[in-house]
């Protein structure tokens, strides 16, 4: 299955580079009782990434959060406390603006709840990133450490 979205990835990223979609992304800093930060390692790119994903037409930013925790890693209810920034990425032929939020689970379980495109999800201590952590995901975790508000370049 992890093969399908593979394919289906790279599928997606020529549509892109040859139509230039303008999207709009959502992710969280997503935390727990401890301060831990949840990551997703997607089944169909390599990476730790924050949870998140793409807001569909006519879906409210915020909703789109609470219905990618709950898709991603099976959290409901999660506390948005701010926004950490709003970003702008050309990554994969797209005209991409991504709003990311620092968010607080209600519990301390965490799950990949879609299997077919999560392959693992985890908390993990701020000074304990995963080997493979991506740039963009260290970006927005050390300026969230920072007390920072971001913005610009994904």
């Amino acid at each position: 299955m992890a093969l399908i979205h593979r394919l289906l990835g790279k599928v997606a990223r020529l549509v892109w580079r040859v139509t230039r979609p303008r999207t709009i992304g959502v992710r969280a800093v997503l935390l727990d009782a401890g301060d831990r930060i949840a990551l997703v390692r997607h089944s169909y790119i390599d990476g730790w990434y924050l949870p998140g994903g793409g807001v569909k037409k006519g879906e409210a930013i915020v909703d789109a959060l609470h219905r990618e925790l709950a898709e991603e890693v099976a959290i409901e209810g999660a506390t948005v406390e701010r926004v950490l920034g709003v970003y702008h990425s050309r990554r994969e032929g797209k005209d991409d603006h991504v709003v990311v939020y620092v968010a607080r689970a209600a519990v301390d379980t965490l799950r990949g709840a879609d299997r077919l495109e999560l392959a693992e999800a985890g908390w993990f201590d701020p000074d304990a990133l995963p080997t493979g952590t991506t740039p963009a995901t260290l970006r927005r975790i050390g300026e969230w450490r920072a007390g920072m508000t971001g913005g610009g370049p994904w």
